[in-house]
């Protein structure tokens, strides 16, 4: 494309008639940065809305294809909508009425901007959200499993309570075990001590220690199979109430889960970054709001520059055409009607007395 059909391009982006503008070559900078400017917004939507719409097909047949569809409808849209914003300015009207017309439409243009400018922001923070998701979803499974073990132990708390106080007996009776078995050795060597008698031999001492060694053997085989028997039991009931399967991820599972955020998601976490108050997170937002104004100031760019320029011969130009559409719609006989001929009579002697005198008094001296 030469320079020629580049600058005709940005004229017809401009929204003028080109007809009207290579009438005009003081006009053909003015209009050819308008439409540029136009352009280049209508790129930056197309860019921002397919990849805003990627987030949300992610993961679906042909997601990439549905993006650039709807990324290239996307910019077709702003771009006839910013067309149409910026033709629809009359130079000709006064500078109170024409930013009465153009208010509305610059309220318009800030909100495409805002639009345009949240999956850039999506995009450029790319890595700072990433984190932010990655500390979301291992606080949200947290706080899943914890809500998940508080149910478990509401819904068990019986078969719960008997696994603690069985443990607890256990643990109290299999130390005092160990201990008594302790004494009956000592009994049967003869060892003297506070507890025992001294007597070498399996005697009655001996006899009575390990019969009440015995007992509390059996009280410890006892509770062994009902804790085993019930700790069983809770973990087959921890399977059916998904809580052995809620375990915390791993890095390469938070990033995967990352990778695939939707929209919303990452909109959350660059909203989340943006409101911190840590020094990055403050730095960041004020990123953010730089980048906003910049698209806001982009998208604004063309009205602006129509308000403020003077009316130049194009827009007289298109000014008289359209009175005289107007005019031939609104009363067709002004213009299709033949032109009235005014007649002039000459004037007769008789409305003029004095020179009538003054002729005849001649003709008499002749």
């Amino acid at each position: 494309m030469n320079d020629g059909r580049l600058q005709r391009f940005f004229w017809i982006c401009a929204g003028t008639p080109v007809e009207i503008i290579e009438k005009y070559p003081t006009e053909h900078a003015k209009y050819l940065g308008i439409g540029a400017t136009i352009f280049f917004t209508a790129l930056f939507a197309a860019l921002s809305g397919g990849y805003a719409l990627y987030f949300v097909f992610a993961g679906a047949p042909f997601d990439w294809f549905a993006s650039i569809l709807f990324g290239i409808f996307w910019g077709l849209a702003i771009f006839n909508l910013d067309r149409y914003i910026v033709s629809s300015i009359k130079k000709t009207s006064k500078g109170v009425t024409q930013f009465y017309q153009a208010s509305p439409r610059l309220v318009l243009a800030v909100l495409i901007a805002i639009v345009i400018a949240r999956p850039l922001e999506l995009k450029i923070f790319d890595k700072e959200i990433r984190e932010k998701l990655r500390e979301r979803y291992l606080a949200d499974q947290q706080a899943q499993i914890t809500r998940l073990q508080e149910s478990f132990k509401t819904k068990y708390a019986l078969e719960l309570s008997m696994i603690s106080r069985y443990r607890s007996e256990y643990d109290e009776l299999d130390r005092d075990t160990g201990r008594l078995r302790e004494e009956l050795k000592a009994e049967v060597f003869g060892d003297k001590t506070s507890t025992t008698s001294g007597v070498v031999g399996y005697g009655s001492y001996a006899k009575n220690k390990e019969a009440v060694v015995q007992s509390k053997q059996a009280r410890l085989d006892y509770l062994a199979r009902e804790l085993a028997s019930l700790e069983e039991f809770v973990n087959r009931q921890k399977g059916v109430e998904g809580i052995n399967s809620n375990l915390m991820l791993s890095d390469a599972m938070l990033d995967q889960k990352a990778s695939k955020a939707g929209f919303a998601d990452r909109n959350w976490a660059l909203g989340a970054l943006t409101h911190a108050t840590d020094d990055v997170s403050r730095s960041s937002a004020h990123a953010v709001t730089f980048i906003t104004l910049l698209i806001i100031a982009f998208e604004c760019a063309p009205l602006i520059v129509k308000l403020l320029s003077d009316a130049g011969p194009s827009d007289v130009d298109i000014r008289e055409s359209e009175a005289r559409i107007i005019a031939r719609l609104v009363n067709p006989a002004l213009i299709d009607s033949p032109r009235s001929v005014r007649h002039y009579n000459t004037p007769s002697f008789r409305s003029m007395p004095g020179r009538r005198n003054r002729f005849s008094g001649y003709r008499r001296r002749r």
